[in-house]
């Protein structure tokens, strides 16, 4: 007798993680934490480049990730092509797969809702509580609040970070004063999605964003900004007003926005997601917290992927 019928069989969590050149040790630590700390049927999608693929596949078939079900999936850049400023300053936001995000439904085909998440995270709680997160009728996605950081602000002010619109678009420029946003209004940080992807084809969203971008590239809106705002700022205007909210403690940031700037260890502890934007990520030396994330990465069995640290 088959005892599981479909029905009771438990939903698919879907997981997109890209896998970028140089960085794929970042990949493999949030998926090992993810995997380690639920017992949902996750499965992982992972987005790479048609150079990148071989070496991810390598690593998750011969280290103890083998476990693990998971797709490997092409992104092809051509599709960014004439979309894309160049931004001499931070060259790294200007990856290709930084923008995976804007074509969830494009790589992701029979799930309705899907989570992203950017490659520097750790995974602490059970993800099962993040996919359960509510997003309201007519919502394409859900995003955490940049004002409602718990416990942060101290660490937020001291090192001058964005909160507000005002750090990521240009308001200087007429098509953003158009837009009719208030430059204080809260930002929200795209690294963690939980999307529906129903309302996400139903509203068009890869095509709004791509407008944005276009414009961008015509008129130079956010790319000056120093948020790192290339995949950021069109988020934050098509996502304007039109968003449910994520859990504060599933979207702990800004580990890697400074050398020095510390959380304590007990709030660290509490915290069901991390994430080190900023520039000093903990594979790279110098970083803040690496023991929290390196207790989660799983060696490249090639070699070809090592840590940086100070002994190294």
């Amino acid at each position: 007798v088959d005892l599981a019928s479909p029905e009771e069989m438990e939903e698919e969590i879907p997981v997109v993680i890209c896998a970028a050149a140089g960085r794929m040790g970042a990949a493999v630590a949030a998926i090992s934490s993810i995997y380690s700390n639920t017992e949902a049927n996750v499965l992982f999608y992972i987005i790479g480049l048609k150079t990148t693929i071989p070496h991810i596949r390598k690593w998750i078939e011969n280290s103890k990730l083998k476990e693990i079900k998971f797709k490997v999936v092409e992104f092809n850049p051509m599709v960014l092509k004439g979309k894309i400023r160049q931004d001499a300053s931070r060259p790294e936001l200007l990856q290709p797969l930084n923008f995976v995000r804007f074509y969830l439904p494009l790589l992701i085909q029979k799930h309705e809702k899907v989570i992203y998440l950017d490659d520097d995270v750790i995974v602490q709680g059970d993800i099962q509580e993040l996919y359960d997160t509510k997003l309201a009728p007519g919502h394409a996605a859900a995003f955490s609040d940049d004002c409602d950081l718990p416990s942060t602000h101290e660490m937020v002010r001291s090192v001058g970070m964005q909160n507000t619109y005002m750090g990521f678009l240009d308001y200087r420029k007429q098509a953003i004063r158009d837009l009719g946003i208030s430059p204080s209004t809260c930002s929200f940080n795209p690294g963690v999605i939980v999307g529906n992807m129903t309302e996400w084809k139903h509203q068009r969203i890869t095509k709004q964003l791509e407008k944005w971008m276009q414009r961008n590239v015509e008129e130079n809106l956010y790319s000056s900004t120093l948020g790192g705002g290339v995949a950021t700022s069109p988020m934050l205007i098509v996502f304007h007003g039109k968003y449910s909210s994520i859990n504060p403690m599933w979207h702990i940031r800004h580990l890697g926005w400074s050398p020095d700037a510390r959380y304590s260890e007990q709030f660290l502890q509490e915290a069901k997601l991390l994430h080190w934007n900023g520039r000093y990520k903990p594979w790279d030396y110098p970083s803040v917290h690496t023991d929290l994330w390196e207790n989660w990465f799983v060696p490249d069995p090639s070699g070809k992927f090592k840590l940086t640290r100070p002994d190294s």
